[in-house]
């Protein structure tokens, strides 16, 4: 006597499902959120470059009153007094044809906080600047210059 083919039971794979859905939904969060980092720190980095753009522009074009009271921090601002700001820039002698080339922009942001540091040269007509910019908070206003001749 021959038995007859029964069928397997046919398996339950909803907890497979289940487990696929879970780690898919995983990886569209990672994957979110890297997007997401990646944009806030490029507009930083950005956002650090014009704001260094701006204010060298300023400077070589002898608006430096104008540089100090709209990108100093205010920490900065009274440890510097503005008189010795725009002394100290105008005694570089710079002139239009001085050009930034920064060699590093680097931003991040840590508990809200912005910070971004910007180093480069201020290259002038026969004469050559090292430059270095550090800046802090969400508006990010210089909290650290440095502005001084090459070799």
């Amino acid at each position: 006597m021959s038995t007859p083919d029964v069928p397997p039971a046919a398996k339950n794979r909803k907890l497979l499902w289940i487990i696929l859905g879970v780690v898919g939904t995983v990886l569209v969060l990672i994957v979110v959120g890297v997007i997401v980092l990646a944009n806030v720190v490029g507009n930083a980095t950005n956002r650090a470059r014009a704001i260094s753009d701006d204010f060298t522009r300023l400077i070589v074009n002898g608006k430096s009153e104008q540089a100090y009271d709209q990108y100093l921090n205010p920490a900065v601002a009274q440890s510097l007094p503005k008189a010795d700001f725009v002394a100290g820039v105008a005694g570089l002698q710079l002139d239009n044809s001085c050009t930034p080339h920064y060699d590093s922009v680097m931003a991040n942001s840590v508990n809200g906080t912005n910070t971004a540091d910007v180093a480069g040269t201020l290259q002038c007509q026969g004469r050559s600047f090292e430059l270095r910019y550090s800046f802090v908070g969400n508006d990010l206003k210089m909290n650290a210059i440095s502005l001084q001749p090459q070799g």
